[in-house]
């Protein structure tokens, strides 16, 4: 079970036990609170064993979007993602803006930008990444914090990107051990691209608003950076 998934079911567990203790107070029979726990504990357990999880993130992504905020916050950080990408020649396949749309599209986790990866892998099946690779990488994977801070003045999403690339520093040889310090200079980085590029980012975070297509959306970069020169 996911650790997502745990945290769910943690706190339904603790909600149950609270509605189990008040019940007699307000003259609630036991059945209800054990009928609910029995049908918790059985949807967390077919959607961890069934689907990895993907329900739970679904179930979340779709309480959250009751806020504009945080509708607005998830496109700018995956426009950040895009438009780091993009500038840096890493081909971009798809987007989805929720877990739901991910579903839709066959993939997993709550979402993103999909990027081509395959010179990193190739570099990492011959036990040797290029710096340039690495920095390239590591710019784009940092791209949606940066875009959060420059917005938000802090970021609240980030926490899946964080590890992907904690997980490409461990896979080093010799493997990279200042984490914060790589991640930070990746991040200042990524909101000098952003920052450099900002009328670029906002006709993007625009497109992506409107749930435009990835080509358009990669044309929109291609004509901002015509623009800018």
């Amino acid at each position: 079970m996911n650790s997502l998934s745990l945290n769910v079911l943690a706190v339904s567990i603790f909600s149950i036990t609270m509605l189990a203790l008040v019940g007699p107070i307000i003259d609630l029979s036991p059945v209800v609170p054990a009928s609910i726990a029995f049908g918790a504990l059985g949807l967390v357990t077919i959607d961890t064993l069934g689907f990895d999880g993907q329900g739970t993130l679904v179930f979340l992504d779709w309480l959250g979007d009751t806020t504009s905020d945080r509708r607005e916050r998830v496109i700018r950080h995956e426009a950040g993602h895009f438009l780091v990408a993009c500038l840096l020649d890493i081909p971009v396949s798809d987007y989805t803006l929720s877990a739901w749309e991910a579903v839709q599209r066959g993939q997993r986790g709550r979402g993103g930008v999909q990027f081509d990866d395959r010179e990193l892998r190739e570099q990492l099946q011959r036990g040797t990444i290029s710096a340039p690779t690495l920095d390239r990488y590591a710019k784009v994977w940092m791209a949606g914090i940066a875009a959060e801070q420059l917005h938000f003045d802090r970021a609240v999403g980030g926490d899946d990107d964080r590890a992907q690339l904690r997980q490409l520093f461990r896979q080093l040889r010799p493997a990279i051990s200042d984490f914060s310090q790589r991640e930070r200079l990746a991040v200042f980085q990524a909101k000098t691209l952003i920052e450099v590029h900002r009328d670029t980012y906002n006709a993007l975070v625009e497109a992506m608003t409107q749930s435009c297509s990835v080509e358009a959306c990669r044309l929109t970069v291609t004509r901002g950076g015509e623009m800018g020169r």
